[in-house]
């Protein structure tokens, strides 16, 4: 008897438990999307080093950039114009270690790959007269 009471006891409680259903709403600020959207751009327009596997002409950059994104899945690439000629540049590295240890993986399919500093930005001042 203690058994059968018990038994429809947890019969009753799952029931009871697995029945329950609700919906969840999210009120979320315009200000936080539009905080997202400037980290964003922000971090897009940082400094990070790169690695550098290519430079030549557009075909051939296009050609190498599709082979990089072969072998490195996931790595950010692009391909830079810088006169006279066309660059494939992988990475994003915010150290120099970590561009450093990249590259090593990196050199064993692109040996004359190399790493990049980041860009120096400097203010462009008026000059007054």
């Amino acid at each position: 008897m203690k058994r059968a009471v018990t038994l429809l006891f947890f019969i009753g409680l799952s029931s009871f438990a697995l029945a329950q259903e609700g919906s969840i709403t999210i009120e979320q600020d315009e200000k936080i999307t539009d905080l997202l959207r400037l980290y964003k751009s922000a971090n897009k327009s940082s400094d990070f080093y790169q690695i550098q596997v290519f430079f030549g002409a557009y075909d051939e950059a296009q050609n190498i950039k599709s082979k990089v994104e072969t072998d490195f899945p996931g790595w950010y690439s692009q391909i830079k114009f810088e006169s006279p000629s066309y660059r494939v540049r992988v990475g994003r590295f915010t150290t120099k270690l970590e561009g450093e240890r990249k590259l090593i993986e990196v050199r064993q399919k692109y040996p004359s790959a190399m790493l990049l500093k980041p860009e120096k930005k400097t203010k462009k001042t008026k000059k007054t007269k």
